[in-house]
């Protein structure tokens, strides 16, 4: 197993990916092939950047830092384009609206995606199993991750990763309640995003995402294709669009790089002595692990037997059901690891049950 020999590979992959899933006779581009330019396509009812002053600033100066071709990177940024639609879908919604976990998981477990998840557990056995024998990361793991993400590579995305990351680094909400730490995330990727395009010799506007700039199967970021993508069949190139066992080895080296921690449950069962029940103080860590299994059970929280004898941190999860009484679960450094993907309760535990029900349908 090999971690990204090189950035070049791991992005003349990506194209030769893009270019083949759109023409299947295509034959796979060369990394000694000059430069691409930035694609002059024209994207409906998108405002190009080169109008703006502090688009045009912030290219000046990752051009500087990075040492890039100044015009380069004008004309990169220049010609992405806002999509209007993508900061309204990175708004919380409203105050007030409650969060519903039924709701919530209906989305993701489903005929559809179970089916979807036996066939790429069948098609895919091997390379699962020897990624959990590598990296420590259960099969039902990977598999709910991958399939809460895509459907197992059916909706990858089809926006240009350029347009959206462009988009959320200039034009974030400012409604947004972290707007300012989130624009700064979105920056430093579409920094890492041009940065490695331009050493690849790859056109910026040819990768397809998601509206935050996310790709492939397992809907990585630029920097988390760089830290954490493998490639895994071991034919020489890392390919998370059209290689499923790259994508899972990638999400099993994703998440031992979060501490993922071998043979430990991702959560526990727990009621409440409502009597002695600190659920204020039990809740404020919100998702991270704080508490001992001793310290949860003398606030109130009663754990059942396995969690009772669990001797790393917890925390109390929340799973709120619209009108109805909350689900609570003490979560594990493993539940806490699976919120690196995605920091949601609701989602880490979508990830979980999603690959209970697909090894139940097998």
């Amino acid at each position: 197993m090999r971690l990204l020999k090189s950035v070049a590979i791991a992005w003349v992959a990506m194209a030769c990916a893009l270019s083949t899933h759109a023409n299947p006779s295509a034959k796979p581009a060369k990394s000694a092939s000059p430069k691409k330019t930035a694609s002059n396509t024209t994207v409906q009812g998108g405002v190009p950047y080169a109008g703006r002053a502090d688009a045009m600033a912030f290219a000046d100066d990752l051009a500087v830092r990075r040492g890039l071709d100044r015009e380069w990177v004008r004309q990169a940024i220049g010609q992405a384009r806002m999509l209007s639609q993508v900061p309204r879908l990175m708004l919380p919604p409203p105050v007030g609206t409650p969060k519903n976990w039924r709701v919530y998981r209906s989305r993701f477990i489903d005929p559809v995606r179970i089916r979807a998840g036996v066939r790429f557990w069948q098609e895919h056995r091997e390379a699962l199993e020897r990624a959990e024998a590598e990296y420590g990361v259960p099969v039902e793991i990977i598999v709910g991750i991958i399939g809460v993400e895509t459907i197992y590579g059916q909706q990858m995305g089809n926006f240009r990763v350029m347009d959206a990351l462009a988009t959320l680094a200039f034009d974030f909400p400012d409604a947004h309640p972290r707007a300012k730490e989130r624009r700064e995330f979105f920056q430093r990727e579409l920094e890492q995003f041009l940065s490695l395009t331009n050493r690849s010799n790859i056109d910026p506007f040819e990768p397809r995402g998601s509206y935050a700039g996310a790709m492939g199967l397992g809907q990585f970021m630029p920097s988390s294709w760089v830290r954490y993508a493998v490639d895994f069949d071991g034919d020489g190139r890392i390919d998370l669009f059209r290689s499923p066992v790259d994508a899972i080895g990638s999400v099993a080296n994703y998440f031992k790089g979060h501490n993922w921690t071998t043979g430990m449950p991702t959560h526990f069962g727990v009621q409440f002595d409502t009597a002695r029940l600190q659920l204020d103080t039990l809740l404020a860590p919100d998702l991270l692990p704080t508490f001992s299994a001793a310290s949860m059970q003398a606030k109130g929280a009663l754990l059942d037997a396995a969690g009772a004898q669990h001797t790393g941190p917890l925390a109390l999860v929340e799973l709120q059901n619209g009108g109805d009484a909350p689900t609570y679960v003490a979560g594990t450094e493993n539940f806490y690891a699976i919120t690196r993907y995605n920091w949601s309760s609701y989602y880490a535990m979508a990830v979980i049950e999603l690959g209970r029900e697909v090894a139940a349908a097998r």
